[in-house]
């Protein structure tokens, strides 16, 4: 009898002991997710026309759940600052605490880039992906040029150097296997067609986005072998202007506007942002960068 209880108590605790062993060996390991760039890594989102706020509902903060669906656990660590350009990344010493992300690292003292890079080699073994969204607010001025797209051309020769040295610097931070994948943005000008009866500069941005701005991102990203998402094309920009539907209370526009009214705040607030959804589709093409992990 003893021994028949005995026999019990080991197959009971083996049975017990290999599916845990079996859980624990298929859980993917903790790493870290690395955020940079501008207002858009903080997930600003208006409230008004000029106000406004960083959130939490941003792509920076979207992308953990959506790569969980990968295989993968990720800790935000979000070093973006609202208004950073392709220069102040590199030069600016400092964020103001309201235009950090929520929860973002306080880097008073250094650049953006210092900061992400300290941390980044600090931590090297258990950063897993690395997010850059930075280049708009270096264009924004264009939108009130008298040649708009001289002047984006202007900016672009600065916007490809300032975004190569940047990934460079990244990529030495990070080693050679870590993703670091570059964003671009929603064409927002695109919204000034219900705001204006003068088309022409929401039909020149489209032109600035695909030929211009994002060919230069591209290829600052892909100097590192890192990757680049298409936002400007995920969120409609390059569909036809001829195109149209209705949305209130703006009545008939092309969809490629339409959509840009709706996943943006430009049409309402005259703001850059993206709403929540518009989030989420940047979150879904970061996470989508990654390779799909068996769990």
């Amino acid at each position: 009898m003893i021994r028949l209880s005995l026999l019990i108590a080991v197959v009971t605790g083996v049975a017990l002991a290999v599916p845990a062993t079996g859980i624990a060996a298929k859980r993917p390991a903790k790493q870290l997710y690395v955020s940079l760039g501008d207002s858009y890594a903080t997930g600003y989102q208006a409230t008004g026309v000029k106000q406004g706020h960083n959130t939490t509902d941003g792509y920076a903060n979207q992308v953990p759940g959506l790569a969980r669906k990968r295989g993968y656990r990720l800790r935000l660590v979000n070093f973006g600052c609202g208004g950073a350009t392709t220069t102040s990344i590199l030069e600016q010493v400092g964020c103001r605490p309201d235009a950090r992300a929520v929860g973002g690292p306080d880097y008073s003292s250094t650049t953006q880039i210092a900061a992400a890079e300290r941390y980044i080699r600090k931590h090297r073994k258990r950063v897993g992906l690395i997010t850059v969204s930075i280049g708009g607010n270096d264009v924004t001025k264009c939108a009130s040029d008298p040649d708009p797209i001289a002047c984006v051309g202007g900016a672009v020769q600065g916007i490809k150097d300032n975004v190569g040295v940047l990934a460079q610097r990244l990529r030495a931070a990070a080693g050679p296997k870590v993703p670091i994948v570059g964003i671009t943005y929603p064409d927002v000008i695109l919204g000034g067609w219900v705001l204006s009866p003068d088309h022409t500069l929401a039909t020149l941005s489209v032109v600035a986005f695909r030929s211009l701005i994002n060919p230069a991102l591209t290829d600052a990203y892909a100097s590192v072998k890192g990757a680049f998402v298409d936002v400007t094309a995920a969120t409609g920009a390059y569909g036809s202007l001829d195109e149209t539907t209705t949305l209130d209370p703006y009545g008939m526009i092309p969809v490629p506007v339409a959509k840009v009214c709706q996943l943006t705040y430009y049409c309402q607030f005259q703001d850059i942002h993206a709403r929540t959804e518009g989030y989420s589709i940047i979150a879904q093409l970061a996470a989508g960068t990654l390779r799909a992990r068996r769990t």
